[in-house]
Protein backbone atom coordinates (compact mmCIF):
# COMPACT_ATOMS: atom_id res chain seq x y z
CA UNK A 1 0.00 0.00 0.00
CA UNK A 2 1.55 3.36 -0.95
CA UNK A 3 1.02 6.25 1.51
CA UNK A 4 0.93 9.81 0.66
CA UNK A 5 0.49 12.89 3.24
CA UNK A 6 -1.28 15.52 2.19
CA UNK A 7 -0.05 18.60 4.40
CA UNK A 8 -1.74 21.90 3.70
CA UNK A 9 0.26 25.86 4.47
CA UNK A 10 0.46 28.77 4.07
CA UNK A 11 3.10 31.40 5.24
CA UNK A 12 4.14 29.80 8.44
CA UNK A 13 7.39 28.80 7.51
CA UNK A 14 8.25 28.03 11.05
CA UNK A 15 5.57 25.84 12.49
CA UNK A 16 6.21 24.00 8.88
CA UNK A 17 9.91 23.34 9.77
CA UNK A 18 8.61 21.60 13.11
CA UNK A 19 5.99 19.94 11.10
CA UNK A 20 8.08 18.46 8.50
CA UNK A 21 10.65 17.81 11.35
CA UNK A 22 7.97 15.80 13.59
CA UNK A 23 7.48 13.47 10.53
CA UNK A 24 11.54 12.62 10.25
CA UNK A 25 11.01 11.49 13.06
CA UNK A 26 7.97 9.21 12.47
CA UNK A 27 8.97 5.22 13.66
CA UNK A 28 8.17 4.18 9.47
CA UNK A 29 9.44 6.74 6.51
CA UNK A 30 7.53 4.33 3.88
CA UNK A 31 5.30 7.16 2.35
CA UNK A 32 5.54 10.33 0.66
CA UNK A 33 4.28 14.19 1.59
CA UNK A 34 3.16 16.16 -0.83
CA UNK A 35 2.90 20.19 0.64
CA UNK A 36 -0.68 21.75 -0.51
CA UNK A 37 0.41 25.37 -0.59
CA UNK A 38 -1.93 27.91 -0.47
CA UNK A 39 0.44 30.46 -2.16
CA UNK A 40 3.01 31.34 0.26
CA UNK A 41 6.27 33.38 -0.51
CA UNK A 42 9.75 32.15 -0.72
CA UNK A 43 10.43 31.29 3.13
CA UNK A 44 8.02 28.61 2.76
CA UNK A 45 9.38 27.26 -0.53
CA UNK A 46 13.43 27.30 1.12
CA UNK A 47 11.99 25.12 4.21
CA UNK A 48 10.44 22.62 1.31
CA UNK A 49 13.23 22.56 -0.47
CA UNK A 50 15.63 21.92 2.82
CA UNK A 51 13.71 19.13 3.51
CA UNK A 52 13.56 17.78 -0.08
CA UNK A 53 17.35 17.86 0.09
CA UNK A 54 17.52 15.90 3.96
CA UNK A 55 13.99 14.14 4.28
CA UNK A 56 14.19 10.44 4.37
CA UNK A 57 11.22 10.26 2.19
CA UNK A 58 9.85 11.94 -1.42
CA UNK A 59 8.56 15.89 -0.05
CA UNK A 60 6.71 17.21 -3.38
CA UNK A 61 4.99 20.95 -3.43
CA UNK A 62 2.46 22.12 -4.79
CA UNK A 63 1.65 25.91 -5.12
CA UNK A 64 -0.23 27.73 -6.49
CA UNK A 65 -0.58 32.25 -6.70
CA UNK A 66 -2.06 33.92 -3.72
CA UNK A 67 -5.51 34.67 -4.16
CA UNK A 68 -7.66 34.42 -0.84
CA UNK A 69 -8.41 31.61 1.64
CA UNK A 70 -8.08 28.43 -1.45
CA UNK A 71 -7.36 25.67 0.16
CA UNK A 72 -10.00 23.30 -0.69
CA UNK A 73 -8.51 24.09 -4.16
CA UNK A 74 -4.81 23.40 -3.64
CA UNK A 75 -6.18 19.98 -1.69
CA UNK A 76 -7.71 18.56 -5.20
CA UNK A 77 -4.68 19.37 -6.94
CA UNK A 78 -2.58 17.91 -4.23
CA UNK A 79 -4.68 14.86 -4.02
CA UNK A 80 -4.51 14.39 -8.08
CA UNK A 81 -0.40 14.68 -7.60
CA UNK A 82 -0.33 12.18 -4.65
CA UNK A 83 1.50 8.29 -5.84
CA UNK A 84 -0.69 7.20 -2.58
CA UNK A 85 -3.76 4.41 -2.55
CA UNK A 86 -4.12 5.94 1.35
CA UNK A 87 -4.12 9.32 1.86
CA UNK A 88 -3.25 11.00 5.26
CA UNK A 89 -4.70 14.85 5.63
CA UNK A 90 -2.97 17.14 8.02
CA UNK A 91 -2.06 20.46 8.38
CA UNK A 92 1.71 22.75 8.53
CA UNK A 93 0.89 23.49 11.55
CA UNK A 94 0.44 20.28 13.26
CA UNK A 95 3.65 18.00 14.93
CA UNK A 96 2.78 14.30 14.57
CA UNK A 97 3.47 12.11 17.34
CA UNK A 98 6.32 9.79 16.49
CA UNK A 99 3.67 6.71 15.58
CA UNK A 100 1.15 9.21 14.21
CA UNK A 101 1.41 7.53 10.72
CA UNK A 102 2.02 3.79 12.13
CA UNK A 103 -1.23 4.46 13.37
CA UNK A 104 -2.97 5.58 11.10
CA UNK A 105 -1.91 2.63 8.28
CA UNK A 106 -1.95 -0.01 10.70
CA UNK A 107 -6.31 1.23 11.27
CA UNK A 108 -6.55 1.68 7.63
CA UNK A 109 -9.57 -0.61 6.41
CA UNK A 110 -11.68 -0.58 3.27
CA UNK A 111 -14.89 1.17 3.99
CA UNK A 112 -13.89 3.61 6.39
CA UNK A 113 -12.05 6.34 6.93
CA UNK A 114 -10.08 7.62 10.67
CA UNK A 115 -10.91 10.45 12.29
CA UNK A 116 -7.93 11.89 14.41
CA UNK A 117 -7.40 14.23 17.32
CA UNK A 118 -5.01 17.05 18.37
CA UNK A 119 -3.96 19.29 21.08
CA UNK A 120 -4.11 22.52 20.39
CA UNK A 121 -1.41 24.89 22.06
CA UNK A 122 -1.49 28.06 23.27
CA UNK A 123 0.97 30.80 20.74
CA UNK A 124 3.46 31.23 23.45
CA UNK A 125 4.19 27.37 24.03
CA UNK A 126 4.10 27.23 20.55
CA UNK A 127 6.72 29.52 19.94
CA UNK A 128 9.03 27.68 22.70
CA UNK A 129 9.39 24.12 21.23
CA UNK A 130 12.05 23.86 19.42
CA UNK A 131 13.48 21.14 17.52
CA UNK A 132 15.17 18.86 20.28
CA UNK A 133 11.73 18.77 21.44
CA UNK A 134 10.46 17.34 18.55
CA UNK A 135 13.41 15.00 18.62
CA UNK A 136 13.47 13.43 22.07
CA UNK A 137 9.67 13.82 21.52
CA UNK A 138 9.39 15.12 25.24
CA UNK A 139 7.23 17.85 23.70
CA UNK A 140 4.41 14.78 23.79
CA UNK A 141 4.66 13.99 26.99
CA UNK A 142 1.78 15.31 29.39
CA UNK A 143 4.13 16.42 32.61
CA UNK A 144 6.43 18.44 30.16
CA UNK A 145 3.19 20.24 28.96
CA UNK A 146 2.09 20.96 32.14
CA UNK A 147 5.30 22.48 33.22
CA UNK A 148 5.41 24.51 30.20
CA UNK A 149 2.21 26.61 31.85
CA UNK A 150 -0.52 23.94 29.35
CA UNK A 151 -3.18 23.13 31.70
CA UNK A 152 -5.83 21.94 29.38
CA UNK A 153 -6.97 18.52 31.01
CA UNK A 154 -8.96 17.13 27.97
CA UNK A 155 -5.85 17.88 25.70
CA UNK A 156 -3.81 16.82 28.09
CA UNK A 157 -5.04 12.93 28.17
CA UNK A 158 -5.30 12.77 24.12
CA UNK A 159 -1.54 13.27 24.73
CA UNK A 160 -0.65 11.30 27.95
CA UNK A 161 -3.36 7.89 26.99
CA UNK A 162 -1.26 5.09 25.61
CA UNK A 163 -2.38 1.63 24.58
CA UNK A 164 -5.43 -0.08 25.86
CA UNK A 165 -6.30 3.37 27.84
CA UNK A 166 -5.98 5.07 24.18
CA UNK A 167 -8.68 2.98 22.95
CA UNK A 168 -10.72 2.73 25.76
CA UNK A 169 -10.94 6.53 26.07
CA UNK A 170 -11.94 6.58 22.02
CA UNK A 171 -14.29 3.85 22.69
CA UNK A 172 -16.38 5.70 25.05
CA UNK A 173 -16.12 9.57 23.84
CA UNK A 174 -19.10 11.27 22.94
CA UNK A 175 -17.13 12.98 20.56
CA UNK A 176 -18.30 12.08 16.87
CA UNK A 177 -15.89 10.55 14.44
CA UNK A 178 -16.06 13.51 12.12
CA UNK A 179 -13.30 14.17 8.97
CA UNK A 180 -10.85 16.57 10.46
CA UNK A 181 -8.98 18.20 8.01
CA UNK A 182 -5.71 18.71 10.31
CA UNK A 183 -5.75 14.70 11.14
CA UNK A 184 -8.09 12.15 8.90
CA UNK A 185 -7.40 9.10 6.53
CA UNK A 186 -8.95 7.64 3.89
CA UNK A 187 -8.59 5.72 0.42
CA UNK A 188 -7.93 8.10 -2.05
CA UNK A 189 -10.28 6.34 -4.74
CA UNK A 190 -13.26 6.84 -2.07
CA UNK A 191 -11.84 10.35 -2.08
CA UNK A 192 -12.26 10.57 -5.69
CA UNK A 193 -15.11 8.69 -5.74
CA UNK A 194 -16.84 11.64 -4.02
CA UNK A 195 -15.09 14.31 -6.32
CA UNK A 196 -12.67 15.94 -3.46
CA UNK A 197 -13.09 19.21 -1.45
CA UNK A 198 -15.92 21.68 -2.70
CA UNK A 199 -13.40 24.68 -3.82
CA UNK A 200 -16.50 26.74 -3.38
CA UNK A 201 -16.09 26.87 0.61
CA UNK A 202 -14.00 28.99 2.69
CA UNK A 203 -12.38 28.26 6.30
CA UNK A 204 -14.84 26.77 8.83
CA UNK A 205 -16.06 22.86 8.52
CA UNK A 206 -14.98 22.59 4.78
CA UNK A 207 -13.03 19.67 5.72
CA UNK A 208 -15.84 17.88 7.24
CA UNK A 209 -18.45 18.16 4.58
CA UNK A 210 -15.86 16.07 2.61
CA UNK A 211 -16.67 13.32 5.53
CA UNK A 212 -20.26 14.25 5.38
CA UNK A 213 -20.29 12.99 1.45
CA UNK A 214 -18.42 9.85 2.12
CA UNK A 215 -20.54 8.83 4.91
CA UNK A 216 -23.13 9.63 2.37
CA UNK A 217 -21.69 7.28 0.15
CA UNK A 218 -21.57 4.59 2.79
CA UNK A 219 -18.31 4.87 4.53
CA UNK A 220 -17.96 4.38 8.27
CA UNK A 221 -15.96 6.84 10.64
CA UNK A 222 -13.20 5.05 12.47
CA UNK A 223 -12.34 7.55 16.14
CA UNK A 224 -9.12 7.56 16.78
CA UNK A 225 -8.72 11.40 18.64
CA UNK A 226 -6.84 9.75 21.19
CA UNK A 227 -4.52 7.38 19.47
CA UNK A 228 -3.68 9.33 16.34
CA UNK A 229 -2.44 12.40 18.32
CA UNK A 230 -0.82 15.82 16.70
CA UNK A 231 0.52 19.19 18.38
CA UNK A 232 -1.78 21.82 17.27
CA UNK A 233 0.67 25.33 17.09
CA UNK A 234 -1.61 28.63 17.25
CA UNK A 235 -1.48 31.23 14.75
CA UNK A 236 -3.68 34.18 13.85
CA UNK A 237 -5.95 33.41 11.35
CA UNK A 238 -7.33 36.95 9.10
CA UNK A 239 -9.19 34.26 7.08
CA UNK A 240 -11.80 33.18 9.59
CA UNK A 241 -15.07 34.97 9.20
CA UNK A 242 -18.14 34.96 10.48
CA UNK A 243 -19.75 34.75 6.71
CA UNK A 244 -17.37 32.17 5.90
CA UNK A 245 -18.48 29.72 8.03
CA UNK A 246 -22.34 30.66 8.17
CA UNK A 247 -21.80 29.90 4.32
CA UNK A 248 -20.25 26.58 5.04
CA UNK A 249 -22.52 25.37 8.07
CA UNK A 250 -25.34 26.08 4.75
CA UNK A 251 -23.61 23.60 2.23
CA UNK A 252 -22.94 21.19 4.98
CA UNK A 253 -27.04 21.58 5.88
CA UNK A 254 -27.54 20.92 2.30
CA UNK A 255 -25.23 17.57 1.65
CA UNK A 256 -26.73 16.11 4.81
CA UNK A 257 -30.46 16.70 3.94
CA UNK A 258 -29.78 15.60 0.21
CA UNK A 259 -27.71 12.80 0.96
CA UNK A 260 -25.37 14.30 -1.70
CA UNK A 261 -22.09 12.37 -2.48
CA UNK A 262 -20.81 14.34 -4.89
CA UNK A 263 -19.90 18.16 -4.87
CA UNK A 264 -19.97 19.89 -8.73
CA UNK A 265 -17.04 22.01 -7.61
CA UNK A 266 -14.32 19.47 -6.92
CA UNK A 267 -11.94 17.80 -8.23
CA UNK A 268 -13.82 17.44 -12.03
CA UNK A 269 -16.03 20.75 -12.73
CA UNK A 270 -18.40 20.39 -14.94
CA UNK A 271 -17.58 22.14 -18.32
CA UNK A 272 -19.58 25.38 -18.25
CA UNK A 273 -17.25 25.75 -14.60
CA UNK A 274 -14.41 25.44 -16.61
CA UNK A 275 -14.96 27.74 -19.38
CA UNK A 276 -16.50 30.46 -17.04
Amino acid sequence: MKTSIIISTYNQPKWLRKTLLGYVNQDTHDFEIVIADDGSGEETRQVVEEYQQTAPFPVKHVWHHDSGFRKSTILNKAILFSQGDYLIFSDGDCIPRHDFVSTHLDAAEPGHFISGGYCKLPLELSRAICEDDIRTGRCFDSQWLGVHGFQNLGSKLKIGLHGQLSRFADGITTTKATWNGCNASGWKQDIVDVNGHDETMCYGGQDRELGERLINLGLRSKQFRHRAVLLHLDHPRAYKTRESIEKNLSVRAATRSSQSTWTTHGIIKPLHLLTA
